[in-house]
């Protein structure tokens, strides 16, 4: 069975346009439209899109959402604080504290931004109208936003815009063009169907062309490290305004010390592991030539898992690597055990690194027929642990009543 095609459907209207008219919609669908910002370009675009729109709809000021992970560019907080303080604004800046992955340290796995039991030794003060406290029950970054919404509209619908595009990942791609999140729409995500919280993403069909073109025609202010950025030679898909220390933002602070000294100086009080990836640079990464010792890239993989990583994630990573290996192995080679290399390098337990692995179409039947063997056996295990589980309780309960038996005094 060959793999089926997704053609895509070109509409009459530029994506600018087009945003412009998904970004009406969603004002017209919600009572609560909040902005998410992290200073990039894309969530600038949808910032000053949704601003025209609030604008026009006398709809001010427009709700503005920053999660601060502390360990960020000097130069993006300074955007984002320009931004925040406009008057169209209402700002909701975060500045709680919440748990972020450290990819730079195999001993201290975890930031917590802005502990408190840390105050005085924070990276930078934190701004005077920014949300100190954490009230919505949750330190994970990716749940936060879900919280967020539960906590500030438990009973009324909200909708959450956010810079997030179809061009930088496969996975993205299929995520915003397959199913239907919300009356028909795909571009989107759902926070909670039942409170009518949902994300959209109306910039999801730009490309990187369409985003530059539109800062630079309508003159909006963007941060200026993209062109720092620019200057010391990064490809665009390297250009990342994000946390410093996330699995795919180290490369950040191979020129952090250089650009901002005094930054990089207070994030390495902070947090381990900062300084020996801004001093080994690439060689932070999986090495260009396979050490002497090993015969092959997946012995030396298997290797560091054991050897490097904590022991409670030994199994987190095989498993993960059995899966990878049924299902890629057979036609990506060593580039597969290279990859799985840098995510045991940058302790990615989440496997943020392997998520987005493309399928030439050539190889797709194979793939799939191999997927759908992987989750076949995978649905056996679970049922034989189940079924393993079963027997115990009963054994324990058969236990259990023996020894009362046995306890009670005789007649």
């Amino acid at each position: 069975m060959s793999q089926k095609k997704n053609k895509r459907i070109l509409l009459k209207n530029n994506v600018y346009d087009e945003a412009l008219e998904r970004i009406n919609w969603v004002f017209d669908e919600f009572d609560n439209v909040v902005v998410g910002y992290s200073g990039g370009k894309d969530s600038t675009v949808t910032f000053e899109l949704a601003l025209q729109v609030a604008r026009e709809r006398g709809r001010l000021p427009l709700k503005v959402l920053f999660l601060d992970q502390e360990a960020e560019w000097d130069t993006v907080i300074d955007h984002v604080r320009d931004t925040m303080t406009r008057e169209e604004v209402e700002p909701l800046w975060m500045q709680i504290p919440f748990q972020i992955f450290n990819a730079t340290s195999t001993t201290e796995h975890w930031l917590m931004c802005w502990d408190p039991e840390k105050d005085g030794n924070w990276i930078r003060p934190k701004e005077e109208f920014a949300l100190k406290d954490n009230i919505y029950n949750e330190v994970r970054f990716n749940e936060m936003f879900t919280a967020f919404f539960k906590t500030m509209y438990p009973d009324q619908n909200a909708a959450y815009l956010a810079g997030m595009r179809a061009e930088e990942s496969p996975n993205r791609y299929l995520s915003l063009t397959q199913s239907e999140t919300y009356k028909g729409r795909t571009w989107g995500k759902i926070l909670s169907r039942e409170r009518c919280h949902y994300t959209f993403y109306p910039i999801y069909d730009w490309s990187f062309t369409d985003v530059w073109k539109s800062i630079h025609e309508n003159q909006w202010d963007y941060c200026k490290i993209y062109d720092i950025f620019y200057q010391y030679g990064i490809s665009t898909k390297e250009m990342r305004v994000s946390n410093l220390h996330h699995e795919t933002a180290v490369r950040s602070l191979f020129i952090l010390q250089e650009i901002e000294p005094e930054n990089y100086n207070r994030v390495v009080a902070r947090l381990e592991g900062i300084d020996m990836t801004g001093k080994m640079q690439e060689n932070f990464f999986c090495p260009k030539e396979l050490p002497e010792a090993f015969g092959s890239w997946k012995e030396y993989r298997d290797y560091l898992v054991v050897n490097l990583l904590d022991e409670k994630w030994h199994q987190r990573f095989k498993d993960k690597f059995y899966e990878m290996d049924m299902m890629y192995e057979w036609f990506m080679g060593d580039k597969l055990h290279k990859r799985l290399i840098n995510s045991v390098l940058t302790n990615d337990h989440e496997f943020v690194k392997v998520s987005a692995i493309s399928v030439p179409k050539k190889y797709y039947d194979e793939f799939k027929r191999r997927r759908d063997a992987f989750r076949s056996e995978q649905r056996v295990k679970r049922a034989a642990k189940a079924a393993n589980r079963k027997v115990r309780r009963k054994r324990g309960n058969k236990s259990s009543e023996s020894s009362n038996e046995q306890s009670e005094p005789s007649s």
